[in-house]
């Protein structure tokens, strides 16, 4: 599978697949959608966790602050 090639684009994959998110999963995905700041080391393994989860491919790179 292709890497995502930043978080906006594996969090709005994440949103769109239709899977059960939590609330706090859904607004963590819906603040990546839009907001283009790094994520933190602890942000990039949960949403590395939750695409692993879903089935789908990791964020190209690893991308991090």
């Amino acid at each position: 599978m292709t890497p995502f090639i930043d978080h906006s684009a594996a969090a709005l994959a994440l949103l769109n697949q239709g899977e059960r998110l939590t609330r706090k999963a859904g607004s963590f995905l819906g603040q990546l959608a839009v907001d283009p700041t790094p994520m933190t080391a602890a942000q990039a393994e949960w949403l590395a966790k939750l695409l692993d989860r879903a089935g789908l491919p990791p964020v190209a790179g690893g991308e991090h602050d």
